[in-house]
């Protein structure tokens, strides 16, 4: 036999690989694919954009070449090859998953040559091993159905042997620690080819005496359809980052579950001892990559999130930059203006000094020409400076930015505003429909009104291309900072003239002109002044001969130099004068216009990008949608998978019972099988976290448009998650849980301790009728809402789900192990710092529930958690009650105080200021322990002397306590005692 093996393959040396199982062909032969390949992704999207725009198959297929094919489960495409045609019928191989299915020529395409490569699976079989019966013997198909649940899409180590001539790779098979191959051998599903190897090692396993465990746990028909046929959906990827951790734990679960069997077992005989110390030591090796492959996947979406968290800190500190020049620019302009107000005061006080030398001086033709050239220096240097250029021309400026590059609402709004309104009204009627029958007409009618306001949609986001809103934000911020920095002293008022920006410019037109006109004025009368002086000059001078007379000079020199005078002194008083009242208020109210139409187009500007940003939204769902409406088949299929490991967890335990009852205890097979059913139950809850989140898709679909989701699926009652605010989860059980009770805590109600996806959890039990069942639900997603709205102050409820063997209903929250306040007041009491730090929390929960209109009436040391001794939170209640049933309870009392508040005794309804009481009294006991005095209303003398309280704690405590107007939960958090600890 060992001739014809070496006959059929040719011997390879040893290798170690990690694999994942694609699919399983029988008891010894599967598919899998090398978990280092990382093409299988881009494969999948490069046949998601080619294939369906490929060309179909024409002609005869060729063996040698890879085509695409749509698979008839899931309408995906994948790559395979044709094994054999029967007229339009082809028997085809996925190459990358291993399994077969026959299709028709309109399912086949061709590939381009980038996807003409080897396929990713590789056919994988038990080295000196054969299957022991034919293909069509039960035995055949529970051998195929054993090795598919053990193996089939987990990871293996695979021990490379050798490959037959067909590529058959011949290998041994470990999973953890365990030996795949002696496991088959064990339930007798495969026989050794190769003789004095593993099965004289192995002791004998009687399969007759397991006919109450194996045979019976499934009828052969119903394992075959554990198996995966030849139709088997090739839907499994090739590894996932996401699904890296999970496989990996799971194989080191495994790994610890064998090692008390093999101690149980070290009187028998070993299982198997010929492996070489080289093949453990690279079995050690890839045991460490395999390892290691956890944190690389968890270091890589840890790097993707930092280059997240780097991105937003570089686009924070552009921001912040460009605030600090748009600053640096508007101080820049307040100290131009304050230097061209200083420029301005010197030229003005030299002007008034000149005249006051005028005056004082008498006037000579010498002075008069003096005066006149400092006049003429000052007015030179003034029309240098150009002064009135600083906030008047710069607010007619802005006022130029501001009006003639206004962008207006887009004139789609309108009509997408319409379709908007008719769409809504579409999805109003969905909502309201009460019948399937009519579900068909109102969806058509739904599909209509999407279509026009898609249209709309594309209009609108066509024009709102073209405009430049960007670039126009950005000048209204920057005219916004400049005018701000200029009139900073000026308040914006409350009303406007609509006609303040006319009125400006035509005060300011009108000074304009005026100032051209008097430099009009004052230019000709230097101009003449200057032809006098020229004049002059020619007849003065002796050298040359001039026809000029001393009348000639003499003439009208009084008249050029008095008008030059009066020119000058009115251009200047005119540079020179102050605003009066009048133009102030034009300039200001210009001023307030212009920044309530740079405000008000802001906003507009504003609301189109944001409409701009969630109408894109709206047409890249509705264009994910437009193929096929969303529906529950994802979610149908988790229920299933949760079903199937329900039915699994049900019969481990049956078996684990039959063995701990047996006569002779067979302690390593019990401590597998309970292995087995922790494997099996933390399956289970991960289907059940996988069911909440189909359900949170489906129910944010259902408000994005698809209201018709639960009458199209009834079953999947997403109405009933809906309105248990995602509280109720059906596919829960009692039976699933390795629940203990909690005998210490427990009182009217049983509470069990258990774990629920890794965390440690109470259940709280509660007999209920239909009637109370449907209280509780409306009480709990009630809390649970307002839980929602500020986590970190009240206990969180995780799930409720009622027995479906028993008339309870169950809560379940975090178990926070001896965390109440009695607890800890029992064991360690908490300091007067961590007193205040607790009970600030506790307030603010107490805020958190009385803004959602609760009163919790249940607040006592038991119900109120001080976790790290630092963090207060309010517990839950019994949701199966009433505030006024609740408040009763005998529980509330904190040591000798009474937390039930004097106006409940004398028959009012509870509130939030019992709760209020409640929570003073706490506040008291922790303080005094012992404190006996009675605090009802009519005592209002009572006193807190003595006790060695601080002053601003007395005064809290007066004010919860015994004042008639008691404090709210807000009210308080602002008092002294808590304040002073913040500072």
């Amino acid at each position: 036999m060992l001739a014809n093996l070496m006959d059929q393959s040719v011997i390879q040396p040893e290798k170690m690989e990690l694999v994942v199982v694609t699919h399983v062909v029988d008891a010894i032969t599967f598919w899998a694919q090398n978990v280092t390949d990382k093409i299988n992704e881009k494969i999948n999207v490069m046949l998601t954009e080619k294939c369906p725009s490929a060309p179909i198959l024409m002609g005869r297929p060729s063996s040698h070449k890879v085509y695409g094919a749509r698979y008839s489960e899931d309408k995906c495409w994948y790559r395979c090859t044709v094994q054999q045609q029967t007229e339009d019928k082809f028997y085809i191989l996925y190459i990358d998953y291993g399994n077969t299915e026959i299709a028709s020529r309109s399912d086949l395409v061709e590939l381009p040559e980038e996807l003409q490569t080897t396929g990713l699976a590789k056919k994988y079989k038990f080295w000196g091993f054969h299957v022991t019966s034919e293909q069509d013997s039960p035995i055949f198909s529970q051998g195929k159905s054993f090795l598919h649940n053990m193996i089939h899409g987990k990871k293996l180590r695979v021990h490379k042997k050798s490959v037959c001539f067909d590529g058959t790779i011949l290998v041994e098979a470990f999973q953890g620690n365990l030996d795949i191959g002696e496991e088959l051998l064990k339930f007798k599903f495969a026989k050794v080819s190769l003789p004095g190897n593993r099965e004289n090692s192995l002791p004998s396993v009687n399969l007759q005496e397991r006919t109450g465990l194996w045979p019976t746990r499934n009828a052969p028909g119903e394992l075959d359809t554990l198996g995966s046929p030849l139709g088997c959906m090739p839907k499994l990827r090739p590894i996932f980052s996401d699904q890296k951790p999970q496989i990996n734990f799971r194989e080191q679960k495994t790994t610890i579950a064998v090692q008390p069997v093999e101690k149980l077992n070290a009187g028998q005989e070993p299982l198997t001892e010929i492996k070489t110390s080289k093949t453990d030591v690279n079995g050690q090796q890839l045991c460490s990559q395999d390892t290691e492959q956890v944190p690389n996947a968890t270091e890589s979406e840890l790097q993707r999130m930092r280059e997240v968290i780097n991105d937003k800190d570089m686009e924070i500190k552009m921001l912040k930059e460009e605030g600090s020049a748009i600053q640096q620019h508007a101080s820049l302009l307040g100290q131009q203006f304050e230097e061209a107000k200083l420029e301005l005061q010197t030229l003005k006080e030299s002007y008034e000094k000149t005249k006051e030398t005028e005056h004082n001086h008498p006037t000579t033709a010498a002075n008069r020409i003096s005066q006149l050239a400092k006049k003429v220096d000052s007015l030179r240097k003034l029309r240098e400076s150009n002064p009135c250029s600083t906030d008047e021309d710069h607010l007619l400026e802005s006022i130029t930015i501001v009006m003639n590059h206004r962008i207006s609402k887009p004139f789609s709004s309108e009509r997408l505003e319409l379709a908007w309104n008719a769409y809504d009204q579409t999805l109003e009627n969905l909502r309201g429909c009460q019948t399937v029958a009519e579900v068909e007409l109102l969806v058509n009618s739904r599909n209509e009104g999407r279509g026009a306001l898609l249209s709309a949609v594309d209009f609108f986001l066509q024009e709102v291309d073209k405009l430049p809103i960007g670039e126009r934000l950005d000048k209204l911020k920057e005219v916004a900072s400049s005018l701000t920095a200029i009139f900073s002293s000026l308040m914006l008022a409350e009303q406007t003239e609509e006609c303040s920006f006319e009125k400006f410019c035509e005060w300011k037109g009108h000074k304009q002109q005026k100032i051209q006109n008097l430099r009009k004025t004052t230019d000709e009368a230097l101009l003449a002044l200057s032809c006098w002086a020229a004049k002059l000059s020619k007849f003065s001078c002796l050298m040359e001969k001039t026809s000029l007379t001393g009348e000639d000079v003499a003439e009208g020199v009084d008249e050029i130099l008095m008008n030059a005078d009066n020119a000058l002194c009115e251009e200047l008083n005119t540079e020179f004068s102050e605003q009066d009242d009048q133009e102030r208020k034009i300039v200001f109210n210009a001023f307030h216009k212009a920044m309530k139409d740079i405000q008000r187009e802001q906003s507009l500007l504003e609301a189109i990008r944001q409409k701009y940003e969630l109408n894109t939204k709206f047409k890249q769902e509705v264009q994910q949608w437009q193929s096929s409406p969303p529906k529950a088949d994802e979610l149908f299929a988790v229920k299933k998978r949760i079903r199937s490991l329900r039915s699994q967890l049900r019969w481990k335990l049956v078996e684990v019972s039959c063995l701990e009852e047996a006569e002779e205890l067979d302690l390593p097979e019990i401590l597998k099988k309970k292995e087995e059913i922790t494997e099996t139950r933390n399956a289970l809850f991960q289907e059940i976290s996988h069911e909440k989140k189909q359900y949170i898709v489906l129910c944010d679909l259902m408000n994005r448009g698809f209201p018709e989701l639960p009458l199209i699926y009834p079953d999947a009652d997403i109405n009933g998650y809906m309105s248990s605010a995602g509280l109720l989860m059906k596919s829960l059980d009692r039976d699933m849980f390795d629940a203990e009770p909690m005998k210490e805590l427990s009182g009217r109600r049983p509470l069990l301790s258990t774990d629920f996806q890794g965390q440690k959890v109470v259940l709280k039990c509660y007999a209920v009728d239909e009637e109370s069942e449907a209280k509780m639900l409306e009480q709990s997603a009630h809390y649970h809402r307002a839980q929602q709205q500020n986590p970190a102050t009240t206990v969180p409820l995780l799930a409720l789900f009622c027995g479906k063997s028993d008339p309870l209903a169950y809560i379940m929250v975090p178990h926070y192990s001896n965390g109440s306040l009695k607890a800890i007041q029992k064991s360690s009491p908490l300091s007067s710092s961590e007193i205040r730090k607790v009970m600030k929390g506790v307030a603010l929960g107490l805020q958190n529930l009385h803004a959602a209109s609760l009163t919790h009436a249940s607040l006592h040391p038991n119900n109120v958690f001080a976790i790290g001794r630092e963090k207060g939170i309010v517990g839950d209640y019994d949701f199966t009650k009433t505030p006024e049933q609740r408040v009763f309870d005998s529980g509330m009392v904190a040591g000798s105080i009474s937390l039930v508040a004097p106006e409940l005794k004398q028959g009012q309804m509870p509130s939030p200021a019992s709760d209020m009481f409640a929570f003073g009294g706490i506040m008291l006991w922790l303080h005094v322990p012992d404190f006996s005095r009675t605090l009802e209303r009519e005592h209002q003398n009572v006193e807190f002397s003595g006790l060695g309280l601080d002053a601003r704690l007395h005064k809290l405590l007066s004010k919860l306590l015994v004042s008639s107007t008691r404090l709210s939960a807000s009210e308080a958090l602002k008092e002294d005692y808590f304040i002073s600890f913040d500072v």
